[in-house]
């Protein structure tokens, strides 16, 4: 086997708000991690140039992907990069499905042609999976779901994730590639944009300002177990050295609440009541009513803990919002 300790960790997607709080994490610890981003990544490029060494590429180019993981050889892929939006999946099926599917295929078919060049190259790729893969299984009284739960997905996001994720597995067995599949639960935090937790805060920052004076919400009485992105960080990088290649592992929070619990504590934070109407617009057709997933495996394997309390994710929150907007 080749020596992989120096070579240095690719993030697919780096420019996501996992990519980039993962590529604050190594920078912290004095490793610059090799990073790719689209044409229209989904946070300010500029907030995280210097952090990374930042390569445009999209990720259903097979031959970029292969000339970049050819070029540095990777110890650990991150492989993030994705069409995230569920919303977004109802109106562009095809394309969710190819950056997802195909984006992924793209990956693990560079590494399977290294290989053939460089048999000892033996990296650990992560994947990004998601607890949509679970749809029609989260219901209040099947939660908190474990990784043998069935998937049933419920939106053209969710089916793409599980072929992320079968692929991941078909690879391993077949390829004998280290692939290890995470199911993120909903994850939240600074730089995080279309999602409850990020539209209350931002929306909260523009009251404050004047700018409106109503919150638009879809439905309040649908559960969330949410992660900060930081202790996700944590768990993705102990994965990376813990896990078990061709294992799959839910990582989740440890408490459910409701969506209205949320707009409460924003109100807390900012120290205001917030006038709130719901709105047709943001009501799901599918909604799952309860999100909450069993960590039990990561933790066992890893010694994860979810460290950062809600109430602390939303306030660095309502203060990302306020120093941009």
């Amino acid at each position: 086997m080749n020596n992989l300790e120096d070579a240095p960790i690719l993030i697919t997607g780096g420019c996501g708000m996992v990519g980039s709080h993962l590529a604050d994490y190594y920078a912290g610890r004095g490793q610059r991690a090799v990073a790719t981003y689209y044409t229209h990544p989904t946070i300010r490029l500029e907030e995280v140039l210097d952090k990374a060494n930042y390569i445009p590429c999209d990720i259903r180019d097979s031959k970029k992907v292969a000339e970049i993981i050819a070029q540095y050889k990777p110890r650990i892929i991150y492989h993030l990069a994705a069409q995230s939006y569920p919303t977004v999946s109802w109106e562009k099926p095809a394309e969710t499905m190819d950056i997802n599917a195909n984006g992924t295929i793209n990956v693990f078919e560079a590494v399977k042609t290294l290989r053939k060049e460089d048999p000892g190259y033996d990296p650990v790729v992560l994947i990004a999976c998601s607890s949509a893969e679970y749809g029609a299984s989260l219901k209040p009284g099947n939660v908190p779901v474990t990784e043998d739960t069935a998937l049933l997905p419920l939106h053209p996001y969710g089916v793409s994730k599980v072929t992320q994720d079968l692929l991941g597995f078909q690879y391993f067995a077949n390829n004998n590639i280290r692939s290890i599949r995470v199911r993120i639960f909903n994850t939240t935090g600074p730089r995080k944009t279309n999602d409850v937790a990020s539209d209350f805060t931002k929306r909260a920052v523009l009251f404050e300002k004047g700018e409106i004076d109503v919150l638009t919400t879809g439905t309040l009485t649908t559960e969330r177990a949410i992660t900060d992105v930081r202790d996700l960080v944590e768990a993705l990088v102990l994965l990376s050295e813990k896990g078990r290649a061709g294992e799959v592992y839910n990582v989740c929070g440890n408490k459910s609440y409701r969506i209205s619990e949320l707009l409460s504590m924003v109100e807390t934070i900012i120290g205001r009541s917030l006038p709130h109407r719901e709105d047709p617009s943001l009501v799901r057709s599918s909604d799952e009513p309860v999100i909450y997933g069993s960590s039990h495996r990561l933790i066992q394997a890893t010694g994860w803990q979810q460290r950062i309390p809600l109430e602390q994710t939303l306030s660095d929150m309502i203060a990302y919002w306020r120093g941009i907007l």
